[in-house]
């Protein structure tokens, strides 16, 4: 008679065990705000965090390819920026992009100073998801979704 209950017993104590773990790990976590540390899930990033700039960096160089602006844009700021662990990564941004000065054709586009006379100054807010598998070499736009600021 203990052998066949044996085997769920093991499972609900593992389970149990996992549960304590998780909240252990994360001890603030209330119920309503679980689902965010759910094993998936997407997570806050630090925006200084190399692999949130370099899906920055491709976001807005696909940005600026797409453009059909003579002026090149980068950040001004990142509102958020988000993580998910998946099968490589998927980054979440929220950016404040600006145009600059510089026209697409000139080099060190990184330092170019933001318009700021009203008419040619123009500011978006946009959204992008880039899926990155590091050990393939593999970066992708998966969504990308602006309007004006």
């Amino acid at each position: 008679m203990a052998g066949p209950l044996r085997t769920p017993l093991l499972l609900l104590a593992s389970l149990a065990l996992t549960l304590a773990l998780a909240v252990a790990v994360n001890p603030g976590t209330s119920r309503r705000n679980a689902k965010s540390t759910l094993v998936g899930g997407a997570l806050d990033a630090d925006v200084n965090e190399e692999g949130v700039q370099q899906a920055l960096n491709f976001a807005l160089s696909e940005y600026n390819k797409a453009s059909n602006d003579a002026y090149h844009s980068r950040a001004m700021r990142v509102v958020r920026a988000r993580k998910q662990v998946v099968a490589g990564m998927n980054y979440f941004l929220e950016v404040e992009i600006g145009r600059t000065r510089c026209t697409k054709s000139q080099p060190n586009l990184d330092s170019c100073p933001f318009h700021d006379q009203p008419h040619l100054m123009r500011k978006t807010l946009c959204s992008f998801q880039i899926y990155t598998v590091p050990w393939l070499g593999k970066t992708s736009l998966v969504k990308s979704s602006c309007q004006d600021a």
